[in-house]
């Protein structure tokens, strides 16, 4: 076998050992439960603490990525670690304080959100849920992946489905795609109107650059939009009005409620 293989191989190998997603997907299947076909979900949160200990081994198992062994990751393998660091540290900052907890908007302090709380060590620092999504996932050039905001999880009614498995490097393309589509077809939270004007989510408003700025070919939010015309219910007259920027746009407001159902 020649070096370079030699070399694949290990490296493979490697990224298996460290980022086995067994239990992950166990605490998922376990305690989340999906709604109206996965186009929701809701996170039984008493049942993550009883298995709490098995939360912490994956955490840990992520913790103990170096960024160079993370480097050494193909493009797909880290954007999907990066998502599921992501969702399990959320969960895991939500059982800091739950059930006393009805948002995750309630733990913090006025000086400092939850999502600026430097409690996750990953590749070798100690940060933030803002900083794994905004400065990672987001700032560096090399993802450039607007379907992430349908992958990260902001333990919130209004955040689109924590899905009920990892990422994967091998089939992270397809799994986006898919939450992509199950998330512009809830029409709690995007809907057309009359096949006149589109209400969507406000994560659209937020991050209207990520769809405007050449990730994916996208230069315009309508453009993605027309991409999504089965998953929105869209007839042929509104495509047109989309494609040529005459559809009436407006944002919902955000449910900022705990996704734990109750």
């Amino acid at each position: 076998m020649s070096f370079c293989l030699c070399l694949l191989v290990h490296l493979s190998v490697y990224a298996d050992d460290h980022v086995s997603q067994r239990r992950w997907n166990e605490l998922l299947t376990a305690h989340v439960t999906t709604n109206d076909g996965g186009k929701s979900t809701y996170v039984d949160y008493a049942g993550m603490r009883q298995d709490q200990d098995k939360l912490q081994q994956y955490l840990n198992q992520l913790s103990a990525v170096s960024r160079a062994e993370f480097d050494a990751f193909s493009r797909d393998e880290q954007l999907a670690f990066l998502i599921n660091a992501y969702n399990a540290f959320t969960i895991e900052l939500i059982l800091t304080e739950w059930p006393e907890i009805d948002s995750i908007r309630d733990i913090g302090s006025f000086w400092q959100s939850p999502w600026k709380r430097e409690f996750i060590p990953l590749l070798g620092e100690d940060v933030s849920l803002d900083q794994i999504e905004h400065e990672w996932i987001r700032g560096w050039d090399r993802y450039q992946e607007p379907r992430i905001h349908f992958a990260v999880n902001c333990a919130s009614i209004g955040c689109p489905a924590l899905r009920t498995e990892a990422y994967t490097g091998e089939r992270l393309s397809e799994q986006l795609e898919q939450q992509a589509a199950l998330f512009l077809s809830d029409q709690s939270r995007n809907r057309l109107e009359n096949q006149e004007t589109l209400l969507l989510s406000k994560i659209f408003d937020w991050y209207r650059e990520d769809f405007t700025d050449g990730n994916m070919g996208y230069q315009r939010l309508e453009d993605f939009l027309v991409d999504y015309k089965d998953a929105l219910n869209m007839n042929e007259a509104g495509v047109q009005r989309l494609a040529a920027g005459e559809m009436e746009i407006d944002f919902l407001d955000y449910d900022w409620r705990l996704n734990d159902g109750r």
